[in-house]
């Protein structure tokens, strides 16, 4: 799978050019920039709808910007019945673009949403342009949740429209309560900048820079930018050399020599370094290559797989010496004597961006003193709660200092990860001994210099969902630096490295200054991620001298050799077009490989002898060539040309001439292959006399055709060849059955039948020979293959599976060993089956039944194999859903041989009929949430499921009324009717609730009125409010006070006084609070009965969340979409 990452945003450079899209496969966890590839299931007419839609275009300048924004109105979305859907043209920057949207999702339950060259088809040949671009979906209740989405691309004939196949999920928009649809409209926005284009592969890094790249695997920008940052610490290179490794280690299987190996390649080199071994050596299977990690977690992840390997050798310890530093976490008690400390270790520090305008201001905040009194007093042992100060101060800092910048945020609002684009600047020199120290703890050694020289900045460029890294490395802290961008490797100049990664907002210059018109601002959405600094006082022993002594032997000698083969391969490469390939096929290759390799057709011509000929050489010349190699004598040689027939098969034609074998091997080649490819097929035919011995070829004259014979044996289930026999034209098979009945080792007067091999694509075709027939009205020629096999017995007892050649020539054909996985254990083959890809879905669910012991194959439910992630695909195959094992198998044009199974507790068209629900009930009394699962008919309703539920719940009475409420992120969005179908209800993204009608919700007077109640905390980093906790509804009555209605609150909920005491009471309306007093008739406040979305009008609770952190709290800082980063071995 080739994941397509965006290359950086960088005026001057070309970004790095994509590889070949394809296939992309369903994962839907992942977000991919990618190509639109939805002409994968065969062409589509580019079908437009005829929406309503309006747009608008705002530029710069009246004329053609370089930059614009295009705003998109489409109308009646919701019933766009078509696959993909084009906006209006529009120019930015001289060339014309269009937006192109899958409303359903391109193959995925997302928004997929593109930027397309409108006009490609008609470019000249090779175009190519380059854009920064950024594709928004805009919510029309609150702006500020609007889903914008950036990145830039190198657009060209292969990939001429690029964006998001994942942009949003259909789920959030198609909820009319969410905002991203209303009145059936949908606004969709572009922001196109275009850049200048430079040519990116005349570029030789080596030649340029001394420098060499990392080749990126799919999506692994973010591990060479690292790799490259750890190999120009030469202390750190020298180290890893320096590890223990043997030559019988293999770098696949070896952390430390696959590490060694890519140092080394990056140390000699001459171009791009690929990174598979080292890959591999992690555990990695391909798909966690295309998988975008976060470079932190992988830095960590490789230092702590380092130190461990490291441990009990010569360089243990050497993680430690160069990056871990301590801190000091304390708590100080401010009325009492009394101070908690705890020591910890450190090998990289996360530092504040938001709020913060440089590395200063984030020490500042790291440092920051926290106040612990009031409600939050802190423990004393012996003094209880006490007054205190909390904190963190340095004990030491390392040589090589790793601060991580947290770019990365949870926006608990929108409940999603956010990239933190603001200016964050950071100096050329760190002083971190500034201020008399205030950085560090009374036990930090004062005698250390804490003075710091930038080494390398990290960059991420483009948003949250992906994007693309690299890195500014200045290797011997000279004040020049190099950008490494996976294979490229640039000069760069220190504004480069410094200013402009600082990151906020970019002002591109006004297109036609002599109009009034605004200058185009555009987010910079390439930003400093990770900041490495050397310290001054050890940058000797850090910056020092690594050359080939530090290598051990025994790699210098493996990687040279290495180094040669592929300089051999390099220079074979070069001089191909002199070389012709002379693939020679011959008696024994037919003997050795059919009934075992292969049972169609004569020969795999990738297993037979092959020469490397010049062109300008005779083929007399190879003659001889070939007599030294095989030891027949150039006149016993008859060479035999091979040709590729119109039914697929490939099949000796006729002999050369004598003129033709006066040719040189290059003319040869021009007359025998049209495809014109570099290798020249033949089959030499060599005839043995009495004793063995080659003898001279038979005369042959127009009469003789050759033919290639296999034996079939039914009882051993058993092909293969015994031979080939020139035969007459007007012969009769019949003729040759003494001969044949000799080959096979039978008696003379056996009775035989005899089949041709016609052809096997796409299906057999074996018909049997009339043996009283001539072989030229049988239509046999040169080449045809008899396959021939005893006669069957009449009223033989012997059954055999397949009696006869043709039968089985198909079993053969269409054989297929199935390896099993469980669904619950996807990574491990439990059993292996060899079935027929002619197999229909019964036949298949019958055979895993039978193996498993079950007596019901329809209990089984199989899913196919994602050949691209390496995993199930998300939806099983439907009962009777496909016809043979063939199309089980099959993903996009690629061909697996994994099915997953599971076994269902009922049978599986009885399960599709059915609807699944998970449903949490909430107890009236007892504080407890059951989750039950509801099963019923797809046409069942709401009514249905609360009748279904009644059986298997704990009701106060018998009588009680149930409802169920549809709540996402700690809101009610719905009170379902009880009369809705269930078939549309999801509950994916959404809690189903149930619960009882209170009983004073029954009887609501005309002025009574229901409202929601939410929990809720303010997020002061954020000035955001945060929902917690579970939503229930209150009936308020006219005139009520705010302390009545607390009464009955804290009734209800069964808070005690102390902690109810705390809490505040607020209404809320679209996020924002106003705070209410006892005195307050909350009915007033609740007077709208039109409010659009009643779930943003409610009265809030704002505490503190007492429960259990939910899971994303512990991993804020990574993409919500990856999978965390293990290294196996």
């Amino acid at each position: 799978m080739t994941l397509m990452t965006p290359p950086p945003l960088d005026q001057q450079q070309q970004p790095q050019p994509q590889p070949q899209p394809q296939p992309q496969p369903q994962q839907e966890d992942d977000e991919m920039l990618v190509p639109n590839t939805d002409l994968l299931e065969g062409p589509q007419p580019m079908e437009v709808a005829q929406a309503e839609t309006t747009s608008t275009v705002e530029a710069q300048a009246v004329d053609d910007p370089p930059s614009a924004r295009f705003t998109w109105t489409i109308d009646n979305f919701s019933r766009l019945n078509i696959k993909k859907l084009y906006s209006d043209v529009f120019l930015v920057g001289g060339y014309k673009w269009r937006i192109l949207v899958f409303p359903k999702g391109n193959n995925v339950d997302h928004l997929s949403m593109y930027l397309d060259v409108a006009d490609s088809t008609n470019l000249p040949y090779g175009w190519s342009r380059y854009a920064q671009f950024s594709l928004s979906v805009i919510n029309q209740i609150h702006n500020k949740y609007s889903i914008r989405k950036e990145t830039q691309h190198q657009f060209n004939a292969r990939e001429s429209d690029w964006g998001f196949t994942s942009f949003m999920p259909l789920g959030e928009l198609y909820d009319p309560g969410r905002g991203y649809l209303v009145n059936d409209t949908c606004i969709v926005e572009a922001d196109v900048a275009v850049r200048r284009v430079v040519d990116y592969w005349s570029h030789d890094s080596k030649k340029e820079t001394g420098f060499v790249g990392l080749k990126n695997q799919g999506a692994t920008c973010y591990m060479n930018s690292l790799l490259q940052t750890l190999y120009h610490i030469p202390y750190f290179r020298k180290n890893v050399y320096h590890m223990p490794t043997t030559e019988n280690d293999m770098p696949t299987g070896s952390i430390p020599l696959a590490l060694q190996s890519l140092f080394y390649k990056l140390q000699y080199s001459d171009t791009s370094v690929a990174t598979k071994e080292l890959t591999k050596s992690f555990g990695w299977d391909t798909y966690d290559s295309f998988m975008q990690h976060d470079v932190q977690e992988l830095n960590r992840v490789l230092s702590e797989k380092l130190e461990d390997k490291m441990k009990g050798t010569v360089v243990e310890g050497t993680i430690q010496q160069l990056f871990e530093g301590h801190h000091m976490n304390y708590i100080e008690c401010i009325n009492v004597d009394y101070k908690s400390t705890r020591k910890e270790s450190f090998y990289d520090l996360q530092l504040d961006v938001k709020g913060c305008r440089d590395v200063y201001a984030s020490f500042d905040k790291y440092v920051e003193v926290e106040r612990l009194e009031g409600d939050n007093k802190y423990h004393a042992e012996r003094y209880g709660l006490q007054d205190a100060r909390k904190g963190v101060l340095f004990i030491d800092f390392p040589p090589v200092l790793q601060l991580q910048l947290k770019r990365f945020e949870y926006d608990f609002m929108r409940d999603t990860m956010v990239k933190i684009n603001d200016r964050y600047e950071f100096p050329l020199e760190l002083d971190l001994d500034r201020e008399n120290g205030k950085y560090l703890s009374p036990d930090a050694d004062k005698t250390v210099r804490n003075l710091y020289i930038l080494h390398s900045v990290l960059v991420h460029s483009g948003g949250v969902h992906g994007g693309h890294y690299y890195a500014y490395i200045r290797p011997t802290l000279s004040d020049q630096w190099f950008k490494f961008d996976d294979e490229r490797v640039t000069k760069e100049d220190v504004k480069r490295a410094l200013e402009e990664q600082y990151g906020g907002e970019e002002e591109l210059p006004p297109a036609n200054p002599g109009f009034n018109n605004s200058p185009f601002k555009f987010t910079k959405y390439s930003n400093a991620y990770m900041l490495v600094y050397i310290r001054e006082s050890d940058k000797e022993k850090i910056i020092c001298n690594v050359d080939e002594k530090d290598i051990a032997e025994h790699l210098r000698i493996r990687l040279k050799k290495e180094q040669e083969e592929k300089e051999q391969k390099r220079k074979e490469k070069a001089e191909a077009h002199l070389y012709t390939i002379i693939k020679v096929a011959r008696n024994e290759d037919l003997i050795e490989q059919i009934g075992r390799d292969i049972y169609f057709d004569l020969v795999d011509h990738d297993k037979v002898h092959s020469f490397r000929i010049q062109k300008q050489i005779s083929f007399n010349l190879f003659k001889e060539e070939v007599a030294k190699e095989l030891g027949i004598p150039v006149q016993f040689q008859r060479f035999w040309l091979w040709a590729k027939r119109q039914n697929h098969t490939y099949r000796p034609n006729r002999p050369l001439t004598p003129q033709e074998e006066a040719q040189s091997v290059g003319q040869l080649r021009e007359v025998s292959n049209k495809a014109n490819n570099a290798e020249l097929k033949l089959f030499l035919e060599v005839e043995l006399g009495q004793d063995l011995q080659p003898v001279p070829p038979p005369e042959r004259t127009k009469e003789d055709i050759l033919l290639f014979f296999k034996l079939y044996d039914p009882s051993k289930e058993e092909l293969r060849y015994v031979g080939r026999l020139f035969v007459k034209g007007s012969g009769k098979p019949v003729e040759i059955l003494p001969k044949l009945n000799e080959m096979a080792g039978f008696s003379a007067d056996e009775e035989i039948e005899l089949y041709e091999e016609i052809k096997f694509e796409p299906t057999i075709m074996c018909e049997r020979i009339d043996k009283k027939v001539t072989f030229r009205a049988s239509q046999l020629e040169d080449g045809d293959i008899v396959c021939f096999q005893k006669s069957p017995q009449v009223g033989s007892s012997d059954q055999c599976r397949y009696p006869d050649v043709p039968s089985f020539l198909d079993y053969v054909h269409n054989r297929q060993v199935v390896r099993f996985r469980s669904l619950e254990k996807p990574k491990e083959d439990e059993f292996c089956l060899e079935l027929s890809k002619l197999h229909d879905y019964d036949d298949v669910v019958e055979r895993v039944a039978q193996h498993l012991g079950l007596d019901d194959p329809s209990k089984i439910r199989l899913t196919s194999h994602n050949c691209y992630s390496q995993q199930p695909k998300p939806q099983p195959i439907k009962y009777r859903g496909v016809e043979h094992l063939s199309d089980m198998l099959v993903h996009y044009n690629q061909t697996s041989d994994i099915l997953y199974y599971e076994v269902l507790d009922i049978p599986l068209p009885e399960l599709q009929g059915l609807k699944t629900l998970k449903v949490a009930f909430h107890h009236s009394t007892k504080d407890e949430v059951v989750i039950h699962t509801i099963r019923l008919p797809k046409q069942s309703t709401v009514g249905d499921v609360i009748n279904d539920l009644k059986t298997k719940v704990e009701l106060s009475h018998p009588n009680a009324e149930l409802r169920l409420l549809e709540v996402f992120y700690h809101k009610i969005y719905k009170i379902f009717p009880l009369s809705e179908k269930i078939e549309n209800i999801n509950d994916q993204y959404w809690t189903l609730r149930a619960e009882e009608v209170p009983e004073e919700e029954k009887n609501l007077g005309p002025h009574d009125r229901l409202i929601h109640v939410y929990h809720f905390m303010k997020d002061t980093a954020q000035n955001q409010v945060q929902n917690f906790g579970e939503p229930f509804f209150l009936v308020i009555r006219e005139g009520e006070t705010l302390a009545e209605v607390k009464e009955r609150i804290q009734k209800k909920l069964q808070v005690p006084d102390e902690e109810f005491s705390k809490w505040k009471f607020a209404f809320l309306s679209l996020g924002r609070p106003d705070y209410l007093q006892d005195s307050d008739i909350v009915s007033s406040r609740f007077q709208r009965r039109d409010v659009y979305g009643a779930w943003e009008q409610y009265l809030g609770l704002e505490h503190t969340d007492n429960a259990p952190k939910r899971s994303y709290a512990a991993n804020q800082n990574r993409h919500t979409f990856e999978k965390p980063v293990k290294i196996y071995n």
